[in-house]
């Protein structure tokens, strides 16, 4: 607060803005009902195991390193607070973005550079889609996020349940609208599989199989085999095309060099 107050009017005031107690609140004789508890749908039971499967809490302090297309990554996370940071060179010059808490800068050569809006959210939206794969499904646990469960499928003669995510407008991101599927092994309940579909630069189609998982410090990374379908494919076709080798390869998505900080 910018103007001075005193002692006595802050004890006034934090005295008079303390919530009653249950016994100050109910009316004589009258017993209080108690608070409903929101029950989780299936989609989020799923997705909760999967989040147990690939690390659960140790997401919430997590703090590494790696390497991803010869770029150095990091991530630390301290419950709801972030920092993020990609490091790389070009023609001779040290660029480090920096994402802390969604506020993005730039430096060149240890030198803080001004960005223009439409830089700062490209750079901002490459950061966070590098960590949002390298940390799944951690991610999924935030807010804007909407699943449901789907009918269930067997990729490669194992059963999956299929996770339909899905981004709410507010809090969702610039590509709120861009749909996901998410295929998680019955046995291990981890993510073996994933889709999406966007709508930028003409949009797109993707599908990727997990493959060198390993677990460093208590959390699991994958690296993915990433196919492209042809757009307006519908995602709950991919497993399918997939297994009858239709889907083209496009790139692998590697984190190399992984390493806890702490």
């Amino acid at each position: 607060m910018k103007h001075f107050l005193t002692t006595a009017l802050l004890l006034t005031l934090a005295v008079s803005c303390q919530s009653p107690t249950p016994e100050q609140s109910a009316a004589p004789g009258i017993e209080t009902a108690p608070v409903p508890v929101k029950e989780k749908t299936d989609g989020e039971k799923i997705l909760g195991d999967a989040v147990v499967a690939h690390g659960d809490d140790r997401y919430e302090t997590a703090n590494y390193s790696f390497i991803f297309r010869k770029k150095n990554y990091t991530f630390k996370n301290d419950g709801t607070s972030y920092r993020y940071s990609v490091s790389s060179e070009k023609d001779g010059v040290s660029i480090v973005d920096v994402l802390d808490n969604g506020k993005l800068t730039r430096t060149l050569d240890g030198v803080a550079t001004e960005l223009s809006a439409k830089g700062i959210a490209k750079y901002t939206e490459d950061l966070n889609s590098v960590i949002y794969f390298a940390t799944l499904p951690h991610k999924l646990l935030d807010p804007a996020v909407q699943t449901a469960l789907l009918d269930s499928t067997s990729i490669s003669g194992k059963p999956y349940s299929t996770l339909r995510v899905q981004f709410a407008k507010e809090g969702g991101g610039t590509d709120h609208d861009d749909n996901f599927r998410y295929w998680i092994n019955w046995k291990t309940n981890q993510i073996d599989y994933l889709a999406y579909d966007y709508k930028t630069s003409g949009g797109g189609v993707r599908f990727r199989s997990a493959y060198n998982p390993r677990v460093v410090s208590g959390i699991l990374f994958q690296d993915y085999v990433n196919y492209k379908a042809p757009v307006g494919t519908s995602l709950d076709s991919l497993p399918a095309l997939f297994e009858q080798g239709k889907l083209e390869e496009l790139s692998r998505i590697e984190t190399e060099e992984v390493q806890s900080l702490k």
